[in-house]
């Protein structure tokens, strides 16, 4: 007989602002009461949103990741901070919306993922994800929540999408966003090749309206962990109030019955969902395609090397 799963540790966290003294007691209790813990000479890597250096929203804010970063040096752990954003470079993301002289402070400067290796898909294809990532002893994902055009919501599952190198994203919705599905099955399949242990959440002010780059911030003030990011993602979408149907990705998780998907599988360890207020979150009202024109990846592809052009000439 199978013995019955222990329910995943979900922690709550009211914050009002990124700059309060509490950020640093706010992850490192987060991590404690999940009970969460790195041994000294751990090869760590923190995965923050980097998704654009035009809308510092759109990202996970410095502040957490800095603070996480502080947690684990405290830990003795050896820390590198990277991702791989579709347009752009991570050093040039994390400078454009100041992380990058937090982290210096600390010996730590901001990486791209590299390394492509290729990943057999359930569906016949391959997708091209770091080496740099796999790696690594884990990955403490470090999510922005935000609504999204294609998916409606997104957080830590979707932020794992990241450890795809490279222009390979923009291609895999040119790829794979005429097949109804293939995109929420890639994601999850990427997130299960990823040694990831830990999801710290940014939604202090989350993005709503539409996303994930050009939305609005909405005021939650909160900020969440737990070491399961599929769990992490259904108690925000749980806060929301929205159906697994609407959401494409619960939507695929619950078709799976990944654990996590249900909230039954969840303990809330801190504060309990009803201290948080979202009845005037946005979401979007109609999703776009999936699929990327020829044209739209083709433009994205330019500006992604004349953005890493421009940055290496200064």
């Amino acid at each position: 007989m199978n013995k019955k799963r222990r329910k995943i540790p979900v922690a709550f966290f009211r914050i009002l602002e990124y700059e309060s003294t509490i950020m640093d007691t706010a992850v490192s209790l987060i991590m404690d009461e999940c009970g969460f813990k790195v041994p000294a000479g751990t090869k760590v890597l923190v995965k923050p949103n980097l998704v654009s250096s035009k809308n510092p929203l759109a990202c996970t804010h410095p502040n957490v990741t800095v603070s996480l970063c502080r947690y684990l040096k405290d830990c003795g752990a050896l820390i590198t901070v990277a991702d791989s954003p579709g347009y752009g470079s991570a050093a040039q993301v994390s400078k454009a919306i100041g992380m990058t002289s937090g982290l210096e402070r600390m010996g730590i400067k901001p990486r791209g993922l590299g390394r492509p290796v290729p990943l057999k898909l359930s569906f016949g294809e391959t997708i091209g994800i770091s080496r740099d990532a796999l790696e690594t002893d884990m990955i403490i994902n470090v999510p922005k929540f935000k609504a999204h055009e294609q998916f409606l919501l997104t957080g830590a599952v979707k932020n794992l999408f990241g450890t795809v190198v490279g222009f390979r994203k923009a291609y895999a919705h040119t790829r794979f966003g005429e097949h109804p599905g293939w995109m929420e099955k890639m994601v999850i399949e990427v997130n299960r090749a990823m040694p990831v242990a830990f999801n710290l959440m940014d939604a202090v002010y989350p993005m709503h309206v539409t996303g994930p780059v050009s939305g609005k911030p909405y005021t939650m003030n909160l900020l969440a962990g737990a070491p399961n990011q599929y769990g992490l993602d259904t108690a925000l979408y749980m806060l929301l109030g929205v159906s697994p149907k609407r959401v494409l990705l619960w939507k695929e998780c619950a078709r799976q019955k990944i654990f996590g998907y249900h909230p039954d599988h969840l303990k809330y360890v801190l504060e309990p969902p009803d201290n948080f207020d979202t009845k005037d979150f946005v979401l979007p009202e109609k999703l776009s395609p999936m699929e990327f024109e020829s044209v739209r990846f083709v433009r994205g592809r330019i500006k992604s090397l004349l953005s890493r052009f421009n940055l290496n000439k200064g």
